[in-house]
Parts: structure tokens; C-alpha cells; sequence
């Protein structure tokens, strides 16, 4: 079972960037697609973006163009490059394993994290 652990958060201004991390450790990670999701004070958890073993992306249509999903298998490691931020990017963050159901719809599928926190000051 791949576990998941994330980092990267922090607190910047509007218009700033930020680079999350998400290292996995367990078995078969590269094998894995791997999603991030972010949940706002009183929100439900929202899928952000997802990266296939292949590194092939999709992202949910706010975080097109500003958001960059990738992977480096020999690390262990998906990251989110978000650029643009904005107030309402504020979050926690997470990752997962995810998989799609016959919709096309990503899901999560394993343990959540604690997630790494985004704070964006307008």
C-alpha cells in the first residue's frame, strides 16, 4: 500500500507561487495515478489535478493555466506547481492514489494525509 505525505505549504500574497510536494513510500508508486485535492474552511475536499504513471494530466477547470501537475518517479514524487494564486486558492492540500470510474471522474482511493496548508493574503 503506497502512503503519501505532503509538503510545500505556506503563506504568500496574491499573485505569488508555490511548489507541493507529495512522496510516496510503499510499493508500486510509479504504477500509481496520483491525484491532489484541496479542502477550504467549511468546503468539501475538491479534486485539483491528476498525473498518470505516464504523466499524462488533467486538471479541474480552475486550475488550468495556473496550475502544473508532474512526477518524478525515481523519487517517489508528484508535485503541484500553482502559480497565480489567489485568496480563494486557500486550503489544505492533499494527494492520493487515485482512480477513474466510468464517468471519466477521478476519485481517491487510499489513506488521506494530513495535507500541507495554502494560505493566500489578498
Amino acid at each position: 500500500q503506497v502512503q503519501l505525505v505532503e509538503s510545500g505549504g505556506g503563506l504568500v500574497q496574491t499573485g505569488e507561487s508555490l511548489i507541493l510536494t507529495c512522496v510516496a513510500s510503499g510499493t508500486n508508486f510509479s504504477r500509481n495515478v496520483v491525484g491532489w485535492y484541496r479542502e477550504a474552511p467549511g468546503e468539501r475536499r475538491l479534486f485539483v489535478a491528476a498525473i498518470t504513471s505516464a504523466g499524462v494530466a488533467d486538471y479541474i477547470d480552475f486550475a488550468k493555466g495556473r496550475f502544473t501537475i508532474s512526477r518524478d518517479n525515481a523519487k517517489d514524487s508528484v508535485y503541484l506547481q500553482m502559480n497565480d494564486l489567489k485568496p480563494e486558492d486557500t486550503a489544505v492540500y492533499y494527494c492520493n492514489v487515485d482512480l477513474r470510474d466510468r464517468l471519466g471522474a477521478w476519485f481517491a482511493v487510499g489513506s488521506w494525509g494530513q495535507g500541507t496548508q495554502v494560505s493566500v493574503s489578498s
